[in-house]
């Protein structure tokens, strides 16, 4: 199949197909995946599904979920004279009290990558200076870090790691009785995963999934394949993103990941602590752990500070961004309150650029 918005033919077709199979009841689908958010609300595709047919964005934008108490920490790192390296949507995501883009302009000596490799070469360059590498991201940005760290960077050079992995947090919506009867699970993650880690989830609730590229093709065929199932009574995991997306994903990746990293439970933004949905350094890197070396646990007064009041429902798909009393008028991508509106695959910040989305 063509991949391109551009054939009218093929995806009125597919457009027609939905409205075919989608029945009379309430349908609602998840992505988790911000890009997926963009191709959504950039070509306005809500619009073209049947009335009954709901895709709500979830807890898919690495920037959104990342709490305060990690922006708090690679502040206080900062504020000790560190230099603090991460990817630019990181400086403006709010903390407690302040932001890595603040306290760069007070002076802290916090500088953009494109790569945690370019982290070791400052390190490298600052022999005197500790150069801590604020890691986020899923399974698709774990395995640079990892990989960073196989390598024996210099001494100075420490990671505060921030990654999650994804399939833990879709089975604690499913967990939690969140109304889903579909997920479109995500490209990006899934060229690293593969097939099998969600294959569990489609066992334990019955619940359809296809994993989507990205071009609005992509999303209209995986809606369909869902509602395919749906009538069918079906729940297995589909690879609509065959070409890209391979059943074993990239098992070098993935060992990198098992050789550096082991799960833990922590807070996402706007949800509670998600069990086995984060992770952490093996002892054995110990020496590289920047939370380890440096004893900069969370204090006591790590959750104060405004966020945005929806923002755990927005990430949930329980809310709109124009639910939010704050949503461009006080929060907007230049002066983001939450984590939602900092990113570009945030789904207030698509909203604010693309137009109000229709959930």
């Amino acid at each position: 199949m063509q991949n391109t918005f551009n054939d009218k033919s093929t995806a009125s077709r597919i457009i027609q197909k939905i409205k075919d199979i989608s029945g009379g009841r309430k349908i609602k689908l998840m992505h988790v995946c911000g890009t997926h958010e963009q191709t959504i609300t950039k070509n306005g595709l809500r619009a073209l599904l049947p009335r009954n047919v709901e895709v709500v964005p979830g807890p898919g934008c690495p920037v959104c979920i990342t709490p305060r108490t990690e922006i708090d920490k690679a502040i206080r790192l900062s504020r000790m004279g560190a230099i603090i390296t991460t990817y630019g949507d990181m400086l403006r995501v709010p903390g407690s009290t302040s932001s890595l883009a603040k306290e760069k302009a007070l002076g802290g000596d916090i500088r953009i990558i494109y790569s945690p490799f370019e982290a070791v070469g400052i390190a490298r360059r600052n022999p005197d200076k500790n150069v801590v590498f604020l890691g986020i991201g899923f399974e698709t940005t774990a395995p640079m870090t990892a990989q960073v760290l196989i390598k024996e960077p210099p001494e100075n050079f420490s990671v505060l790691c921030s990654h999650r992995v994804v399939p833990p947090a879709m089975d604690f919506l499913l967990n939690g009785g969140y109304k889903i009867d579909g997920f479109i699970d995500p490209g990006h993650v899934s060229t690293i995963i593969g097939v099998s880690p969600y294959i569990p989830l489609s066992e334990k609730y019955h619940i359809p999934q296809v994993i989507s590229g990205f071009e609005p093709l992509d999303v209209l065929m995986s809606i369909f394949m869902i509602l395919r199932q749906l009538g069918n009574n079906t729940a297995i995991v589909e690879n609509e993103y065959w070409r890209v997306v391979k059943p074993q994903g990239n098992p070098s990746a993935q060992q990198l990941m098992r050789d550096v990293f082991e799960p833990c439970s922590k807070e996402w933004r706007g949800l509670p602590v998600i069990p086995d949905a984060s992770l952490k350094l093996k002892n054995e890197f110990s020496g590289y752990d920047a939370e380890k070396r440096f004893d900069i646990e969370p204090v006591e007064n790590d959750s104060c500070g405004i966020d945005c009041p929806l923002c755990g429902n927005i990430l949930k798909g329980l809310s709109n961004p124009v639910d939010c009393e704050l949503f461009g008028k006080l929060c907007t991508p230049e002066n983001p309150v939450g984590a939602c509106m900092v990113s570009s695959e945030g789904t207030c910040n698509i909203a604010y650029r693309y137009g109000n989305l229709v959930l």
